[in-house]
């Protein structure tokens, strides 16, 4: 037997007792070694299940309780029949994404937004958060050896922030505004610091979170209680506003001020989980031929690009980690401080083996 993080329900998280996996072939046993606490697992407990199935999930047929853990490294305990290109003792990094891969969208290589899509750690088979997973040998990617497990658990999260800078009009020499400062932001700015944005606009709210802006290379970082975030960074940006804008924060007033601040012909991509509807006036995208898009996860170009980045010191995240808690303490040392002192850590690492 393991442990395992189990979702049951909303606001039920428990350290259950369940059977080890056993590994098949063409597959991999990987031992978890640290997994990121998620915006995206803070919905599920405090509103979920959303994205964790009630019902059979069509890819995994899995449905609640699930293992949670999606962001997460781990090292390589068993190699099954058939695998000769990996090794017990292997450091990997997870792919987590579940497609289909037969799906319209799949076929146009759109696997983040296929019609079935599923993530290791919401849906199964499995997540981060045990002692033991089994898993395909196409969702863990070997890391370099000098890139330590916890950096290895960032390359997920980095990866969001990679696809939608991929995704949106940026270009080299362009001028950024991002609205909010937690991990995906703070992800932002450092992939578009590697890429190279002329200027990189933080608006965030947290004085602990806008001082890490600046320590990962934003080059003016706006308080929005203090600021009007449109008219400065319009200042900042000759007068006409950032080129494109990311939001990460998922909340009205950030919209409004992004829609505000970026310049004519500019783009706002909605990075963001919305905790409820938003309204947008047409007219803004309309008069200034203003753009709006939405982004989703990532897709395997751009987990490989943040791991070449790693390997070669363009992205140094390691900064990011702000702490570390015992597979025992993921709600109470976790997901409650992530609620009650939200701006305390940017974010919180489960050591699984501690």
């Amino acid at each position: 037997m393991m442990r395992a993080v189990r979702f049951h329900g909303r606001e039920d998280i428990r350290l259950d007792q369940i059977e080890i996996p056993v590994c098949g072939k063409g597959q991999v046993k990987v031992k978890p070694a640290f997994v990121g606490i998620c915006g995206t697992d803070l919905h599920e407990y405090l509103g979920g299940p959303t994205l964790i199935p009630t019902a059979p999930h069509p890819l995994t047929k899995e449905k609640l309780p699930v293992t949670l853990g999606h962001e997460f490294s781990g090292t390589i305990e068993e190699v099954g029949e058939g695998l000769n290109d990996i090794r017990v003792g292997d450091k990997v990094a997870i792919f987590p994404i579940l497609y289909d891969d037969t799906c319209g969208v799949c076929r146009r290589g759109l696997n983040n937004i296929c019609v079935n899509s599923g993530a290791i750690g919401l849906t199964g088979p499995g997540g981060g958060l045990s002692e033991h997973i089994v898993l395909n040998r196409d969702q863990v990617y070997i890391l370099p050896s000098h890139i330590s497990l916890e950096v290895g658990a960032l390359v997920e999260p980095l990866a969001v922030g990679w696809h939608a800078i991929q995704s949106s009009p940026f270009q080299a020499g362009d001028s950024i505004l991002i609205i909010g400062g937690g991990p995906i932001g703070l992800g932002l700015v450092q992939v578009l610091k590697a890429l190279g944005a002329n200027k990189i606009i933080v608006s965030e709210i947290s004085p602990r979170r806008q001082e890490f802006a600046k320590h990962f290379g934003g080059h003016h970082v706006l308080d929005p209680t203090r600021d009007n975030v449109a008219k400065r960074s319009k200042e900042i940006c000759d007068g006409l506003g950032p080129d494109v804008v990311f939001d990460a924060a998922g909340v009205q007033a950030g919209l409004d001020a992004a829609m505000e601040a970026v310049r004519p012909g500019g783009t706002v991509v909605n990075i963001a989980a919305w905790g409820k509807p938003a309204v947008l006036d047409p007219t803004q995208l309309v008069i200034r031929e203003k753009k709006y898009m939405g982004v989703m996860t990532y897709v395997r170009r751009d987990f490989e690009a943040v791991i070449g980045a790693l390997e070669s010191g363009v992205l140094e995240p390691s900064g990011m980690v702000t702490s570390k808690v015992k597979l025992a303490d993921v709600v109470e040392k976790g997901l409650k401080v992530m609620i009650n002192d939200k701006d305390r850590d940017v974010k919180i690492m489960v050591d699984v083996q501690q």
